[in-house]
């Protein structure tokens, strides 16, 4: 089992590039679970054609330990396991608390042992990282960190603090820095700014996302692009990121 934990900057495209990423592997015949630890709750949305999916949070605050690990989970597109954490009631607690009692919970409800996925996938919010939205960076959790960004200088800087949090927590024993993927928005400079952030996070570019048109027709279709445009461009350049993902995180693709 191999777990891949991606971060970036809200609205930089992390979720869709996640979901099409495990769509992409799903299509090969992988077992992949994708856990959304975004308290929005809709990292996987695009993998069940935005059917409702309770969150982890939700159901443990209204059935307690008698929730159950079918309950939490929803199968989407080519058998990809869906979960999402969700969040605290608004205005009460802490969203990285809660990401820390949604993942202990599918730990202690037997996730990993029942599913037992080929790859699992945290789609992690990455504007701040402390507390729990460091936690599928711990030891037992991911096994490599990628993080999304544009060329946006924002997104850089996030990407930035997203890679020097992953350098201070390596001596812990938590997950590694394994690239950049840069998710194209064509402003100036962009290739140049993000080779110098990878330059100055000593890692590299796994990969690159077109800005295209597809990816927004396939999210109001509530699909990714592999399954609603399996023939086109991106769908081309999803599968090209997905293999290269899987091989920096140690893992092959026949």
């Amino acid at each position: 089992m191999i777990k891949i934990a991606v971060y970036g900057k809200g609205g930089i495209g992390k979720s869709t590039t996640v979901s099409n990423l495990s769509a992409a592997l799903a299509e090969k015949g992988l077992r992949v679970m994708q856990i959304g630890c975004d308290p929005k709750a809709d990292s996987t949305s695009g993998l069940r054609h935005n059917e409702k999916l309770r969150t982890v949070l939700e159901l443990v605050r209204e059935k307690g330990s008698a929730v159950t690990l079918e309950e939490m989970t929803m199968e989407g597109f080519g058998g990809v396991i869906c979960v999402e954490a969700g969040g605290p009631t608004p205005g009460t607690g802490c969203a990285g608390r809660g990401i820390i009692a949604a993942l202990e919970k599918l730990a202690e409800k037997g996730a990993y042992e029942t599913y037992a996925p080929d790859v699992v996938f945290y789609d992690v919010l990455g504007d701040v990282v402390c507390g729990g939205f460091s936690m599928p960076m711990r030891s037992g959790y991911a096994d490599k960190v990628f993080v999304v960004t544009s060329g946006e200088n924002m997104a850089i800087h996030a990407a930035a603090n997203i890679g020097l949090a992953v350098e201070n927590f390596r001596g812990r024993g938590y997950a590694g820095l394994g690239g950049i993927i840069l998710n194209r928005r064509e402003v100036k400079r962009e290739d140049e700014k993000v080779q110098e952030l990878c330059e100055d996070l000593n890692t590299k570019l796994v990969g690159t996302l077109s800005r295209s048109e597809t990816v927004q027709a396939a999210e109001e279709l509530g699909m990714t692009v592999i399954e609603a445009f399996p023939e086109s461009d991106m769908a081309a350049e999803y599968r090209a990121l997905a293999k290269a993902v899987l091989e920096a995180a140690g893992g092959t693709l026949c």
